[in-house]
């Protein structure tokens, strides 16, 4: 078998001077052979297809919703689930062992509360989402809950697609049915878009089929790719890439999606600096379109999804079952991790993960403490100068992972990890040392670290990668900072101010992203034709102020949260303006959200969104046409999904 780096050298990653488009026949997974067909569903006229061409005859004011006159019977709901063979799922929250009633059980109970957060059960869990505020906390997982567990946002049915016909027939069964529809895969979602009341959730996890191809053509690009099933995982995708011998463009997080939703945004990782953003990486696409029809989408065929699909927004175009990416050569990394202020970091960490806010806060620092008492001013302008020397690391194709932490008191940390592809431990060292240097002269304690300690790493890893998440509050309210807002001395006093602001008044955890995905670093297809908001190509440091919401707060208490945020976020803002929003790592609550996470491609999105799903089927907060509708949730909870989506 030859060798994937030789084939690389022989093949080329892209021919950009191809005369003529060139095309390959469509690749699909054996799951996706097996589709609906009108044949197939001439006894049950719930599955029809639908006709986008056509105007749509009724618009109810309402999705239907458990217990109004046009939920579906019972009997309806069975003929379903026997067409779907065993599919469709109704399943009963897992946090209901905790409560009072018939499937309490405490030492599941106590599992779930101590242990399901170490293992991959919340993953595989069929309505959970890792961020669980938007579902109404009406089912709060407690060792010591009392009351009753209420779905809340928690879907009604759901779908365990096993193959594309699965999704069509749900697809067709939940338009046809007026009923509200949900897309997930690992539920990792900080946003509510894999949730909602009263919906039928598609889900795709488990459509984790792999393959590597090692000639793909598509237009100007000819070289290695790789096939993804919709349900794989980072950390699955990892483990296919060392079997593989290549690298691809994936999330950093290993239980976000590898597909779907984060290529539908626009999606960033370690190689971003280096070979652009996961929608930069896409050759072709399958998808199951609002009438139920199956479609393969690249830049000739079905043009105007290749542009929505690639940057548009995901839960807005239809159901993905599986992306062709571009392949790269194996690849190492160097990290050199930086820490400093009241609490450290292990200065030998290299794998670019730290604790989330919630770890720090509930008192478990790492050791290496390297104290910074009553120095304030010295550590915000060490930080200062960290995220501006951040641009001279891009440069090189790496990026800045870094958090703020406010620990009280005054006090508070500062952690980044300089992740830098193809480069020696040496050449890493004399990259970083200028800004050690510069820390030193603020005394500021910190030594780079030696050659041994950072040994350059296969950035696929081992192929022993594992992956597990806990159920958690973390609300992200994200910005595009944009080059100039850090290379114009005056502007980078004014942004890092509003910056030092929010975390040292507002009481908010800044989180940075280093990276600078510009058209020239993504290549082909990159931004040709691609609905990502340009704001992308600008940014050098994509962050988010970020917070833990606490599960139970009323109505009340949620909105003076925002508004409390917001006087920081919006000073943000005014200074960043037209510079956009990650929506993946964005406000939920957004205003005006079609500027932030679309800028000028919102009106064209918006017409293609009109074509392609007139019943407004694929909807999700802060998704193009999605202000066409509401949840109305009983208590009024900003941005929750405990309650009926109705028209406006």
């Amino acid at each position: 078998m030859m060798h994937a780096a030789l084939l690389f050298s022989l093949l080329g990653l892209a021919a950009a001077g191809s005369p003529k488009p060139a095309t390959q026949a469509k690749v699909l997974f054996p799951y996706e052979k097996t589709v609906l067909t009108p044949s197939s569903i001439r006894s049950f006229p719930s599955l029809s297809f639908g006709d986008a061409s056509k105007p749509v005859r009724s618009k109810p004011k309402c999705r239907a919703f458990p217990g109004t006159s046009d939920w579906p019977s019972a009997t309806e709901w069975s003929k379903f689930g026997n067409f779907l063979n065993g599919s469709l799922l109704r399943p009963e929250p897992a946090q209901a062992v905790c409560y009072p009633g018939p499937l309490q059980n405490q030492t599941r109970c106590q599992w779930l509360v101590t242990q399901a957060g170490q293992t991959h059960f919340w993953l595989d869990e069929p309505l959970t989402t890792l961020t669980e505020w938007p579902q109404g906390s009406t089912c709060v997982l407690s060792a010591n809950a009392t009351g009753e567990c209420e779905r809340g946002g928690w879907p009604e049915y759901v779908v365990n697609v096993t193959s594309v016909r699965d999704v069509q027939a749900a697809v067709n069964f939940a338009r046809n049915m007026n009923l509200r529809v949900v897309i997930k895969n690992t539920g990792h979602d900080f946003g509510g878009r894999s949730m909602g009341a009263g919906s039928l959730s598609i889900w795709v996890h488990n459509l984790k089929t792999f393959e590597y191809l090692p000639s793909f053509t598509m237009g100007k690009y000819t070289g290695p790719a790789a096939h993804v099933g919709a349900g794989i995982e980072s950390f699955e995708l990892f483990n296919h890439m060392f079997k593989s011998n290549i690298s691809l463009v994936g999330p950093g997080w290993g239980t976000v999606g590898a597909v779907g939703g984060w290529v539908s945004v626009a999606g960033h990782g370690t190689l971003t600096s280096k070979y652009g953003l996961g929608a930069d990486q896409v050759l072709s696409i399958n998808v199951v379109t609002a009438d139920g029809q199956f479609l393969t989408v690249d830049p000739f065929n079905h043009e105007d999804l290749w542009f929505a699909l690639r940057g548009g927004g995901g839960s807005t175009w239809g159901v993905i079952t599986s992306v062709v990416v571009k392949a790269y050569p194996p690849i190492n990394t160097v990290t050199v991790p930086l820490n400093f202020g009241n609490i450290g970091f292990p200065s030998n960490s290299t794998d670019g993960t730290y604790p989330l806010p919630i770890r720090v806060a509930t008192g478990q620092p790492p050791p290496n403490t390297n104290f910074m008492n009553n120095k304030p001013d010295q550590f915000w302008e060490g930080v200062k100068i960290s995220y501006h020397y951040c641009l001279k690391v891009q440069e090189l194709g790496g990026y800045c992972f870094s958090y703020i932490f406010p620990l009280g008191n005054n006090s508070f940390a500062f952690t980044s990890n300089q992740i830098i592809p193809n480069i020696t431990a040496s050449e890493a060292i004399a990259a970083i040392q200028p800004l050690y240097t510069q820390l030193n002269a603020l005394s500021i304690p910190v030594s780079i670290p030696s050659s041994g300690q950072i040994p350059p790493t296969l950035y696929a890893g081992n192929g022993q990668r594992t992956g597990f998440s806990n159920p958690a509050n973390t609300r992200y309210r994200s910005r595009l900072f944009p080059r100039k807002n850090l290379v114009d001395p005056a502007l980078w006093n004014k942004t890092f101010a509003a910056i030092r602001s929010g975390v040292e008044e507002g009481g908010l955890v800044f989180h940075g992203w280093g990276y600078a995905p510009t058209c020239k670093k993504a290549g082909y297809p990159g931004c040709e034709n691609s609905a990502v908001h340009p704001a992308w190509r600008e940014t050098v440091l994509p962050a988010a102020l970020m917070e833990v919401i606490p599960a139970r707060w009323t109505a009340a208490q949620a909105k003076a949260n925002d508004e409390h945020t917001y006087k920081y976020t919006d000073v943000i803002k005014q200074l960043t303006s037209g510079a956009g929003s990650y929506m993946n790592e964005g406000d939920p609550a957004e205003k005006n959200w079609q500027d932030s996470f679309f800028g000028v491609n919102y009106k064209k999105l918006l017409k293609i969104k009109g074509k392609r799903d007139p019943w407004g089927l694929f909807w999700a907060q802060t998704t193009v046409g999605s202000e066409e509708w509401r949840v109305a949730t009983a208590d009024g909870y900003p941005a929750g999904q405990n309650g009926r989506l109705c028209r406006v």
